[in-house]
């Protein structure tokens, strides 16, 4: 609970019997439990709404990183290509320079 051990949880409650006395501690008690609850509830309503925006960002850079592979594949595939025409022209070149 909290990180906190037997032995805080109990010097815990004892500073608060004696700050708070044996009649008002119990309306604390309840205090900071209505606290408590309503911090759980807005994490969990922050989580809901941002869940499904972390989900739509993850998609489109899944997308946008596919994008990528596929433009650099065919930035791959041109040059590839755009080199061996450059060797086959240079091939006719020697040729016809040796004639």
């Amino acid at each position: 609970m909290f990180g906190l051990g037997a032995g805080e949880i109990l010097i815990i409650l004892v500073i608060a019997f004696l700050l708070f006395g044996p009649k008002q501690l119990p309306e604390v008690g309840r205090q900071v439990g209505k606290a408590v609850k309503g911090f759980k509830e807005t994490a969990e309503d922050l989580r809901k709404s941002v869940e499904p925006e972390l989900n739509m960002i993850q998609q489109e850079v899944k997308m946008v990183e596919q994008d990528f592979q596929a433009s650099i594949k065919d930035a791959e595939e041109q040059i590839n290509s755009a080199g061996q025409k450059v060797e086959q022209g240079s091939g006719l070149t020697n040729q016809s320079g040796q004639a």
